[in-house]
């Protein structure tokens, strides 16, 4: 969950919406304060004259194998002539600080020795967070992709295996089952990609070196409340490289918030291979950001000939906006299940869709059209629903970040001001696209597109 990050953590330049932005670059130095020599090997084995046991250790492993996708979560002896030697001195270091930080914020000694008694500095979790790619997927290549027949599939199968427990969730939290086992499907697969990455060591290793060290230091903080709870041991905390845990990845902080122990066992699991807790944690979340029972996330809709597109972000009864030409696929107008919004995920050329409150209390999941979108439409299919109707643009392109500032840039040079160039489309930037559109003779519907660099560029 991106709001739950992570996404936090990807750029899909989608439309209007994106999932989230990538993590700013770190403000911290590369060199430490006090941090300016090589550590002897000493050092590395204890990095507080105080404790009882190291902390950090080089020479002996409790994991002794890499974990899927290349993260090797515990520590071999490390020659002192290796690249991160600095980094590793650093990061013991940093523990040292950021024990009596998490002691003040009510974390024992105790826990503290459990926790990083396996952890480790993870110069791999830095590679990826610094090299994320940039994703240039259309939003129709996305769906694709994420909402694929093999997808698909395994959801059915799921649905009907999980069938009596995904029953109780929904009578309980009001949330239809089919979304709760999208969003499954969509953060972890149905399980089956959990993420192995031993946590803590992730965490401290992303707020020690990371883009954004006090958000991972938080949630590095949560985590060790999570452990003091007795939820997990430290060993069986793992998840993604960015810390994200269990079925339906939740980021430690949420978990604290939001997470339910619906098996009644005492603990809240979300990381065995039962996926009960995780599925109705999902759901109380969805509950708890206002999720309304019975009312549909959205429907694909058509627009009339000459169709108004500064009126899309407009929140309108479905009748009002059938009085305005826009019709459900089927050519009737789409019942008034509340206040509904105009998605263009491409703009004049894809599909459209009126979306309802459920729509963003998904993007409270993960803070983008295009996330939300695609476990709606998982949702529906699992449900037994068919594709959308209209096709997206087969020939059509996302813009990446340079094309996204230079749009911005010549926008700018004539007159359409869009409030800063940094290659985020947010609201003033739509709002400058449509006025440029509107003056050049173009359909005004705001959307970034290559049609229209294209044409600013002329």
């Amino acid at each position: 969950m991106r709001q739950i990050l992570l996404a936090a953590l990807v750029a899909l330049p989608f439309g209007t919406g994106a999932i989230a932005d990538p993590l700013d670059t770190s403000k911290r130095p590369r060199v430490r304060p006090a941090v300016g020599v090589v550590a002897t090997a000493q050092q590395f084995t204890r990095v507080s004259a105080d404790l009882s046991r190291p902390l950090l250790s080089i020479t002996r492993s409790l994991r002794p194998k890499v974990r899927p996708g290349g993260l090797t979560t515990v520590a071999a002896i490390v020659p002192m002539d290796d690249e991160y030697a600095a980094e590793r001195a650093g990061y013991a270091g940093w523990i040292t600080g950021f024990r009596s930080r998490a002691m003040a914020q009510g974390i024992t000694a105790r826990t503290l020795d459990a926790a990083f008694s396996e952890a480790q500095f993870l110069p791999d979790v830095i590679k990826r967070d610094r090299s994320q790619s940039e994703f240039t997927l259309t939003v129709g290549d996305y769906i694709g992709r994420t909402v694929s027949d093999a997808r698909i599939g395994k959801g059915r199968e799921q649905a009907v295996a999980q069938a009596a427990t995904l029953a109780r969730i929904e009578e309980r939290f009001g949330v239809e089952q089919r979304y709760v086992a999208a969003i499954w499907g969509m953060e972890s697969n149905f399980g089956s990609h959990r993420g192995s990455t031993h946590l803590v060591s992730a965490l401290s290793t992303l707020a020690y070196e990371g883009r954004r060290g006090d958000f991972f230091e938080g949630e590095l903080i949560s985590a060790l409340k999570i452990l003091q709870n007795g939820d997990v041991s430290a060993h069986d905390m793992t998840g993604s490289w960015a810390g994200a845990m269990g079925h339906t990845q939740f980021m430690p902080g949420s978990y604290l918030a939001y997470a339910v122990d619906f098996t009644g066992d005492g603990k809240r699991d979300i990381w065995s291979d039962d996926p009960t807790d995780a599925l109705a944690s999902t759901a109380a979340y969805l509950a708890k950001f206002g999720w309304i029972a019975g009312m549909p996330w959205g429907a694909e809709v058509t627009l009339p000939a000459g169709f108004d597109f500064s009126t899309a972000a407009d929140r309108r009864m479905p009748s009002d906006w059938a009085r305005l030409g826009v019709r459900g696929i089927d050519g009737r107008a789409v019942p008034d299940h509340g206040s509904a919004r105009l998605l263009l995920p491409m703009g004049a050329d894809g599909p459209a869709f009126l979306v309802f409150k459920n729509f963003d209390v998904i993007k409270r999941y993960n803070n983008s059209d295009s996330y939300a979108l695609a476990v709606s439409h998982l949702g529906d299919r699992i449900a037994g629903g068919g594709n959308f109707r209209t096709s997206w643009p087969a020939d059509a392109r996302a813009l990446k970040s340079d094309e996204r500032k230079e749009l911005q840039q010549l926008l700018t040079v004539k007159g359409f001001e869009t409030g800063g160039v940094d290659g985020r489309i947010g609201p003033n930037t739509v709002t400058a696209i449509r006025a440029y559109q509107r003056s050049v003779g173009l359909a005004a519907d705001g959307h970034a597109s290559v049609k229209v660099l294209a044409s600013l560029r002329r």
